[in-house]
């Protein structure tokens, strides 16, 4: 994408009701007025509140809102000219339920009350390979630690993805913190059990992931010390 198209994006994005895009000086004095509000400022309902975090274009919050209008969906990410398409699909098809809010996964906690959110997804996220980079990969005991402070109790954490590393790296953090995973398979589409929220919705990457013979993983979990 060019620079001009990125600009373009970013001036849109201020002008869309259904974009969030903190200060620094918000997110760190914890001074945000959606904090602990975001159903009744933002969504104006009281609906349960489910993040998608790493949302790159959207498609899996937009998605998940027209199957679900009696939840408010919320997409986060860093990269707002991603997100762009997402926001304006969902201002063009009126749906009220859908938010997308610019910033980095690792201030969540800054964003969000204790308690406040009901469910989380991360969607083919970075796996992280290397080492030194383990510090940014989404199901890090750091990340694990975030969720669960916002999380209420019982609420789950959806993980899908195309890497098998992300996948067993992420099962064996679980079971070695005990923690309660819920379901799991290394082939979704393969299994025929899978649940239907995440075979029913498939990404433009991932369309291109399948074609490719790669196979999509899943985890479900949640948190018993909540």
């Amino acid at each position: 994408m060019g620079s001009k198209n990125k600009l373009k994006r970013f001036k849109q994005n201020e002008t869309f009701a259904n974009v969030v895009q903190p200060t620094r000086e918000e997110v760190f004095n914890n001074s945000l007025d959606l904090r602990g509000n975001w159903g009744k400022q933002f969504f104006k309902n009281e609906h349960p509140l489910v993040l998608e975090l790493g949302c790159g274009k959207g498609e899996y919050t937009v998605n998940l809102a027209k199957a679900h209008p009696n939840k408010n969906f919320l997409g986060v990410d860093i990269k707002g000219a991603r997100f762009w398409r997402g926001a304006k699909t969902a201002l063009e098809e009126n749906l009220e339920n859908v938010g997308f809010l610019r910033t980095q996964i690792e201030l969540i906690d800054h964003l969000f009350e204790e308690n406040e959110v009901d469910e989380i997804w991360i969607t083919f996220p970075d796996p992280q390979i290397k080492y030194k980079r383990t510090k940014h990969r989404l199901t890090n005991p750091d990340f694990l630690t975030k969720y669960k402070k916002v999380l209420k109790p019982g609420g789950y954490v959806h993980l899908k993805t195309d890497s098998e590393f992300m996948h067993g790296y992420t099962l064996g953090l679980l079971s070695g913190l005990d923690e309660e995973i819920v379901y799991a398979h290394h082939d979704v589409y393969g299994n025929e059990h899978s649940p239907e929220e995440v075979t029913s919705i498939q990404t433009y990457y991932e369309g291109q992931y399948l074609e490719e013979g790669k196979k999509i993983t899943y985890i479900k979990f949640r948190f018993r010390s909540i």
